[in-house]
């Protein structure tokens, strides 16, 4: 988090609800673009384990 060093503070919550990730970012661009790109990696595994396409 080098641009927003403070934005995993913020009351982001992540969800599944049906076949539907539900994720809240926070409300600043530059803010929403680092916070996807911290989560990407760990998030692409996690909707695989869910899937059942891969295991943990």
């Amino acid at each position: 988090m080098t641009i927003t060093p403070k934005a995993m503070l913020s009351r982001q919550t992540a969800g599944i609800r049906g076949n539907t990730l539900i994720i809240n970012l926070p409300g600043s661009p530059k803010a929403c673009r680092e916070n996807i790109e911290y989560i990407i990696k760990p998030l692409k595994h996690g909707l695989g384990i869910l899937s059942g396409r891969e295991s943990d």
